[in-house]
């Protein structure tokens, strides 16, 4: 665990961050000191492939964490349809409570993946299953702090960043800048759409800082959970230092081409698009995922 106190003109934040190895995923919890309030941002439920079995431990330390500070969740923000983790935000939502949060495209996502799982017609495409869909410009009261959402897609149509004072929570549009940025092959994802992200989060002031969804800590250095907009305008490898939109695209072209999927795609979506609940059992009581094949 991480944390890193906000101040502006406004009453302080205070930003505290946990770290899943197994998926190189941070979960945040952005916490409004006056009144005990938290969001936690991007939970991540444990999963083990080989048993498909899944399990709480990484989320029931949040949760022991949250109740040791007596604190109240108000939000439970997801940047985006994730594809690399299992979201913790129903089993979260169950335990301390809270509004499960995610962008408004969300339907665009899902009835993507609905065709490719062939969900048939039980299967809302409306994003219902979440608590709230948010657009460009909304605002979430956090007791005395106000978070802003901005829409950032590119890496999918339905990713979103959350703004609450000089902390941004900016899901998988950046990594840190020696990793660089999103791929943009999932279905709906647009390289040029990702530019244009990135660039609203570059016009930022320039101590804003951007915390992040993942770090790989490539070469072995030690965990980053943020970075500011100047620290990524100015190195990051994919995108700093003036690279032009032409540029940005072919390199993302060429790098996405020979990327393979990620391990807990097929499981991870279906669950994720349903906002964590599992999908429902089957006669036998037990509850299947579904694996197409020969399909990414």
């Amino acid at each position: 665990m991480s944390g890193d106190m906000q101040e502006t003109g406004a009453m302080p934040i205070r930003v505290e961050s946990f770290f899943h190895k197994p998926t190189f995923t941070l979960t945040h919890l952005l916490i409004d000191e006056d009144s005990n309030s938290v969001a936690v941002v991007d939970p991540v439920l444990d999963y083990c492939a080989s048993g498909a079995r899944t399990s709480t431990e990484f989320i029931d330390g949040i949760i022991k964490e949250i109740e040791a500070q007596s604190l109240q969740v108000i939000w439970i923000l997801e940047t985006h349809v994730h594809a690399d983790h299992l979201t913790g935000a129903q089993y979260l939502k169950q335990t301390l409570g809270g509004t499960i949060v995610i962008g408004s495209h969300v339907p665009i996502v899902q009835e993507t993946f609905a065709q490719i799982y062939n969900e048939g017609p039980a299967f809302a495409c409306d994003g219902s299953q979440f608590d709230r869909l948010v657009a460009e410009g909304e605002e979430l009261e956090l007791g005395n702090a106000t978070i802003s959402v901005m829409e950032t897609p590119g890496h999918t149509p339905a990713c979103v960043s959350y703004v609450c004072q000089s902390a941004v929570f900016v899901g998988d549009t950046l990594f840190a800048p020696d990793y660089g940025s999103a791929r943009c092959d999932f279905p709906g994802g647009d390289a040029k759409t990702l530019y244009g992200s990135i660039a609203k989060l570059f016009a930022l002031p320039g101590d804003t800082k951007l915390y992040l969804c993942h770090d790989y800590m490539p070469g072995g250095r030690d965990l980053m959970t943020h970075a500011t907009v100047t620290e990524q305008k100015g190195a990051n490898i994919h995108v700093g230092d003036g690279t032009t939109c032409a540029e940005f695209v072919a390199m993302r072209s060429e790098r996405d081409k020979d990327l393979s999927t990620p391990e807990l795609m097929l499981p991870a979506v279906q669950i994720n698009m349903r906002a964590g609940h599992f999908p429902e059992a089957a006669e036998n009581g037990t509850r299947y995922l579904k694996l197409p094949l020969n399909t990414f």
